[in-house]
């Protein structure tokens, strides 16, 4: 992409200065919340020009010198550290999970150059990137001067990190192997990249109650989550054969967890923008902007009601709501690790487990040559925290998978790391309490040599015995623990007199058509039991499952007490 001199950073605004005309934010219903006051006294997007021109010469000190900056960087996808002082967390939204060879490239050199800590962990050293279960990936230890020139290499490869965070429409989701899914029925990317750039700069929706998160899938399997956003659209049949979308509003995980709604609306895929507009306008609208906690949209659905919410949205859409056709979606996919034939005859994608998503910058510069030598050139990421090489010829893949990258990121892993997935974690997060990703991976590399030759075949050939263990390190879930076989989230346990770092555990969790949240059946385990916890607990479900028995549907029929006695290591009653 050739360099726009007007707009070298790529911080591209559109609209009213004074962004959502259909905002009465001076309405005398209690009083805004700060975070919403901080936000009509400057609009967030004008944090970007201030980077650019004060912040980045001045140093992390004059952000502080501007009551509520620190917030309103979120608005280009940026968070202060844990560390404090300079050091902040950079997030690049990739809609969809679809890149080029040349954009993971350039993510590549900007964290071998600029995410460079203190310290090597023990475990991924350093100058490394995380892939995230929204399809985006965060760089750390970024220091504020060195933020316009990366802006400036993103924007040369067409990314950005505007909006990544924030109150407003974050990165849009999507199957990661849309358009070449063999069994698709509607190539979804087209219509996430259109939402995505809808929302992407437009002040209008700048400034919404909280977060505003959308997945959409053409796939059967539910590859993007869509019952854990905000706007949910996956696949369905009208009766006269056409295909499109019914809809799904209110879903969200954190405190508060809750399955979308189905809210009976149908819409062709040239209606979503328009679709996703108009859910935006309500939530702006009737969200609350005074309760902070209770602001994310999945509070007003459950106030409004599916029929509620749909009237709601009946008034603001330019089109009439069609009602909901026959839903398509079969089963629920955890990830796309293996190989896999794609719709293209002779062509496959590659899955490669990335185990809790972290990467070195010199293994994406790495992955970018890849998808060039053997493949298409794209590179997708998925909702997992893994990466996919499409377009791959078959007379081509044995020189793929002999390939050295391959083995450290496997596409055939043991189930264990297969299914891992960890949040950022104490490490640089300020509200996690425990450290994560180095524990989550530790954990499944044990459990895979001492469990997984005992019927449990993950190994990337298929999803059989593969056992999903989702690591957050505080409430907010960013990990999604309530939707894995096994969730852990950060907690503090008091042993004797000290505290120690610990985890509530939960079992039971899946989306698709067996959709349900874990119960959590063990509470604030110190970490250092958990190992020989999970060994307990993953070989009795070994020892007990039936016949193709998913981890998810065997601990769904076991009582609470006994999965908890199990955990804990204590002698307890077991059904019959």
């Amino acid at each position: 992409m050739p360099r726009d001199l007007d707009n070298p950073y790529g911080m591209e605004f559109r609209g009213r200065d004074r962004g959502l005309r259909f905002i009465r934010p001076y309405r005398n219903i209690g009083e805004l919340n700060p975070v919403e006051q901080l936000k009509l006294a400057r609009h967030p997007f004008e944090v970007a020009q201030a980077v650019i021109d004060t912040y980045s010469k001045q140093g992390p000190d004059s952000i502080n010198a501007v009551p509520g900056e620190q917030e309103r960087l979120k608005w280009v996808g940026m968070y202060p550290q844990r560390q404090g002082g300079d050091a902040f967390m950079m997030r690049i939204k990739v809609p969809g999970g679809v890149m080029t060879s040349a954009q993971v490239r350039e993510v590549g050199v900007a964290a071998d150059a600029y995410a460079e800590g203190p310290d090597d962990s023990p475990v991924f050293g350093n100058r490394y990137a995380d892939l995230t279960t929204r399809q985006d990936i965060q760089l750390h230890w970024i220091r504020i001067a060195d933020v316009p020139r990366i802006w400036q290499r993103f924007w040369d490869v067409g990314l950005t990190t505007v909006q990544a965070c924030g109150d407003s429409a974050r990165n849009v989701c999507s199957c990661p192997v849309s358009g070449i899914d063999a069994h698709e029925v509607v190539d979804a990317l087209p219509v996430a990249q259109a939402i995505s750039a809808y929302f992407t700069g437009n002040r209008e929706y700048a400034n919404l109650p909280r977060k505003f998160k959308i997945a959409v899938t053409g796939c059967l399997e539910d590859c993007a989550r869509v019952e854990i956003n905000d706007i949910g659209l996956w696949p369905a049949e009208q009766p006269d054969g056409s295909i499109g979308f019914n809809v799904l509003i209110g879903g969200g995980l954190s405190d508060g967890e809750r399955m979308a709604s189905d809210i009976d609306v149908f819409i062709r895929p040239e209606q979503a923008v328009e679709l996703c507009r108009g859910v935006a306008q309500v939530f702006g609208e009737l969200g609350n902007r005074e309760n902070r906690g209770l602001a994310r949209m999945r509070y007003l659905a459950q106030e409004l009601g599916p029929e509620g919410f749909r009237a709601a949205l009946d008034e603001r859409t330019k089109f009439t709501l069609d009602p909901a056709g026959k839903e398509l979606t079969d089963r629920f996919r955890g990830d796309h690790v293996g190989v896999h034939p794609q719709k293209q005859p002779g062509l496959v994608y590659v899955g490669c487990s990335v185990p809790v998503g972290r990467m070195h910058g010199i293994d994406l510069i790495e992955t970018a040559r890849l998808a060039e030598t053997y493949g298409d050139g794209g590179v997708r990421i998925g909702t997992d925290q893994n990466f996919i090489l499409s377009g791959i010829p078959e007379e081509r893949l044995d020189d793929l998978l002999s390939e050295p990258l391959l083995t450290k990121y496997s596409p055939f892993p043991g189930p264990f790391e297969r299914g891992v997935v960890a949040c950022t974690g104490s490490e640089f997060c300020r509200f996690a309490v425990v450290e994560t990703k180095e524990r989550a991976v530790k954990w499944a590399r044990r459990l895979d040599a001492e469990l997984a030759g005992n019927g449990t075949d993950g190994g990337g050939h298929s999803d059989a015995g593969v056992i999903r263990m989702h690591f957050s390190g505080c409430s907010a879930s960013c990990a999604q623990p309530q939707i894995a076989d096994i969730g852990f989230r950060g907690d503090i346990a008091h042993v004797d007199e000290h505290i120690e770092e610990a985890v509530d555990i939960g079992v039971g969790g899946s989306l698709g058509p067996d959709a349900a949240f874990i119960d959590w059946v063990s509470g604030a385990m110190p970490v250092d039991r958990v190992p020989d916890a999970l060994l307990r607990v993953v070989g009795r479900y070994q020892t007990e499952r039936r016949e193709k028995e998913p981890f998810h549907l065997w601990a769904r029929r076991i009582p609470m007490a006994e999965l908890s006695a199990t955990l804990s290591g204590t002698p307890a009653a077991v059904s019959s």
